[in-house]
């Protein structure tokens, strides 16, 4: 005798295909949300949350937005269902993607993208250069991101600046999910940029560190009373040798105080000021008694003749 439950086959999963009236983050009700112009994810109405999970939709959920005016698509995932009923809400960014104004229709519909294992981005300004480790930056600002999609204009926020950077290839598709994902990341060159300028510029810095001045040279000048710094003159009235450029430089530098170089504080913590002060007490042999100003013929004379005793 044959049992038949209801999980006996899989629930087949329906595609979630909707039109909503889109608007910028900066459209949105209430305060401002930068956390959804720093990413590559939507704000939808609560609706929409309640008929996916009745479409039994795979997670994570990733939305394919369609254009049909311009027919420009892209992809995306959600932040949160809290957008009014029958709006939705997407960064700048994707908005100029989609050449999309405030108010018009889009379509959204439920797709499953392949797990990413490769991606090609260009910088669209020559600023981009400038950060010293762009894999870190880029790879901090992605965790805000669900997917990418060839040819779109991604834009990150690094030190107050937004940096704008074209995915120029995707594999092992042309839109693919970045969520736990291993994926190696390659930059083309910036737009504009030429490897002359850059080589021109980069001999120019090598060139200004390359002239630093001596530390010796920077160092004062004794003070008070130096040995031997003086000119002489002969008896028999010649004048002396002169001596030579070579050996004027050494007596030049042994005149100023030896540069010592210092050694760094690898305690130190930024926003902190030390003040260093001497708190080892004095010793008595260190203590040395206050010297008496010199006064001309203040001493005792004696006399070569001896006293003869008086009786």
């Amino acid at each position: 005798m044959f049992q038949f439950g209801f999980n006996m086959f899989h629930e087949m999963t329906r595609p979630f295909i909707m039109t909503y009236r889109c608007f910028s983050v900066s459209m949105m009700p209430g305060n401002e949300r930068q956390d959804v112009e720093r990413g590559g994810k939507i704000i939808m109405p609560p609706s929409a949350l309640e008929l996916l999970t009745r479409l039994n939709i795979e997670y994570p959920m990733i939305f394919k937005l369609t254009n049909k005016k311009t027919k420009r698509i892209t992809h995306c995932g959600v932040l949160e269902f809290v957008a009014d009923e029958g709006y939705v809400y997407l960064p700048h960014w994707m908005m100029a993607n989609l050449v999309l104004e405030e108010g018009a229709l889009i379509q959204i519909e439920s797709v499953s993208l392949p797990v990413a294992t490769f991606s090609k981005f260009q910088p669209l300004s020559e600023d981009f250069l400038d950060i010293t480790n762009p894999k870190a930056v880029l790879e901090n600002c992605l965790r805000n991101f669900s997917c990418l999609t060839t040819g779109d204009v991604i834009a990150i926020k690094y030190n107050s600046k937004v940096y704008e950077l074209c995915v120029l290839e995707t594999q092992p598709g042309n839109a693919v999910i970045i969520i736990e994902c291993d994926m190696n990341v390659e930059f083309a060159p910036p737009v504009g940029y030429k490897e002359e300028d850059h080589i021109t510029r980069g001999e120019g810095s090598s060139e200004v560190t390359g002239m630093e001045e001596d530390p010796a040279t920077m160092m004062p000048e004794p003070d008070g009373f130096v040995a031997f710094s003086g000119e002489g003159n002969r008896l028999d009235g010649k004048k002396k040798k002169l001596i030579s450029e070579s050996d004027s430089e050494p007596q030049a530098s042994n005149s100023r105080q030896p540069y010592v170089r210092g050694i760094p504080d690898y305690d130190y913590v930024i926003g902190t000021l030390r003040f260093i002060r001497n708190s080892r007490p004095v010793s008595a042999k260190e203590e040395t008694p206050p010297e008496e100003p010199f006064q001309a013929f203040k001493g005792e004379g004696f006399t070569l003749r001896t006293s003869k005793p008086k009786n």
